[in-house]
Parts: structure tokens; sequence; C-alpha cells
């Protein structure tokens, strides 16, 4: 393990970086770093894809190979570099309008097929790099940009989304649970098939100012806090109870064949 991963995994005069004080797609990136690092992979052995957001920027920060283009297409490239080079390890990171809003179908496809790559969502829970504006995560009743009177309509739950699609990993975790967070993202890249992770994030800017009058970024990671609890609590729980929750936890992790082409690759069998 490198002493200082972080200062390794940068590119040279990366700093200052884009996100906001506080932002919590900053500390996923952290998170990332240590997960490659205690896995002992080469940053230069992924291929990082981000669209358009602040979670989209995480890659062009690191020394990889990067993608980053148009907002929601971010699994359409991963598709196709896929069929070009399946052996390559991609990641994509996207944060929660890009991807289950404009990029839902192109997630809910990748999910069935299941398409070997590793997807991060950063879900701060509304557009934070647009203005702020309601996204298909918002909770019903908070306020947003474009929702002053509060959210009328309910929120998209990603993880049980996914998990109906087809993906074979599946995890939820937030910024106050590092190295749940951690472990989940070396999961996720260690596995064969369609990986998903969930990072529950504060948003500073676009987001606490309006839902919690506060741009304070631990008041808004108490706020999350406050709602968040396990699997195994939930259980204990009804629907009402669980209403404007994060159930954190890993929810799927097996194996399926994996989508290559025309074709679908049986799972890898435990030697």
């Amino acid at each position: 393990m490198i002493t200082n991963p972080m200062r390794e995994a940068l590119k040279p005069n990366s700093l200052p970086h884009f996100f906001c004080p506080g932002c919590g797609a900053a500390q996923v990136l952290n998170f990332f770093v240590r997960a490659m690092d205690e896995l002992q992979i080469p940053m230069s052995s992924i291929l990082g894809i981000g669209g358009v957001g602040c979670t989209a920027r995480i890659p062009v920060y690191l020394k990889l190979d990067a993608m980053h283009g148009i907002h929601g297409r971010t699994l359409p490239w991963a598709t196709g570099i896929k069929l070009m080079q399946p052996d390559l390890k991609v990641v994509i990171f996207a944060g929660d309008g890009d991807a289950a809003a404009i990029g839902g179908n192109h997630l809910i496809q990748a999910a069935r097929r299941n398409l070997d790559v590793t997807m991060i969502v950063v879900n701060n829970l509304n557009y934070g790099m647009t203005g702020g504006q309601v996204a298909p995560t918002t909770y019903s009743t908070l306020r947003t940009t474009t929702t002053p009177y509060g959210n009328p309509e309910p929120a998209f739950d990603l993880v049980k989304l996914v998990e109906a699609a087809g993906a074979t990993f599946v995890s939820r975790w937030s910024t106050n649970r590092p190295h749940q967070s951690v472990r989940a993202i070396k999961k996720a890249i260690q596995h064969k098939g369609f990986s998903f992770v969930e990072i529950v994030s504060q948003c500073t800017t676009g987001f606490g100012r309006k839902a919690i009058n506060s741009a304070s970024p631990t008041k808004l990671l108490d706020w999350i806090k406050d709602r968040s609890l396990t699997i195994s609590e939930a259980e204990k729980l009804s629907d009402e109870d669980l209403a404007g929750k994060f159930v954190l936890g890993d929810f799927v992790d097996k194996q399926a064949p994996v989508f290559a082409g025309s074709s679908f690759l049986p799972p890898e069998e435990d030697e």
C-alpha cells in the first residue's frame, strides 16, 4: 500500500479541484483511491467514465484513461468499450440525475444484461451542479429550487431499481460511513458483472440551503446520519416508517452470466 495514495493517484496540477467546500463527491474520490490502493490495482489499469455533473468530474483528476462527455450516456460508452476490450476494468462515476433521469433506461438495460462494469452513483438528492433542481431521487416533500413548496413526486429507490433489473452486486452506503463505502467499492471492482454502489452524499450548495435551510456540511451529514439505518434495522420497520429513510448495506452479491455482445459468458466457478 502507498503511504499517501491520494498524492500518487491525482494528476499533476489537478488542485484546486472543482468541488464545493464540504462536497461529498470529493469524499467519494478519496474512497475510490483508497479502495484501489488497498486492492493494489494500478490506477493506470482502469478506464474511468463520467458524464455531466459534479460526480462526473471525479475521473478527470485521476491518473487513468478517462472519458468525460454528455449527460446520461456513460453506460452506452461502457458497453461499446467492453465489447472491444472485455478484460478492461471500467468504472463509471455518475450523479443520481445522470444515472436515473436521462440515463435511467441505460441503467436498467445495463443491469438487465449484467454488463461487466462498476457504477458508483453519488446520490446527493438533487441536480447539484446546475442549480439544485428536483431529481428522481429527491424524497417527497423536500424543497428544492424547482419545488419550493415541497416535492410532490415519489422518489426512485436506486437499489431496488437495479436489483429488480438484474444487477449482480448492489450496495448502498453514505459519506458518513467511509470504511463501509471503501469496502463496498473494493467488492464492486472485484465483482464479475454489473456492480452498483450508491453513496448517499451531502450537497451543501444545491441541496442543503433549500431542503434543510443550511449549507453546513456537518449539519447535512447529521441529517443523513439521522435518517440512515442498516438492512437488519429496516427489516423491523413498516414501509410507512421507512419513508424518507436511507437503508444501508450490501443488498445483492451473486454470480450470473455476463453480457458479451451476441452471447453471454457463464459465471466464473469457484476454484
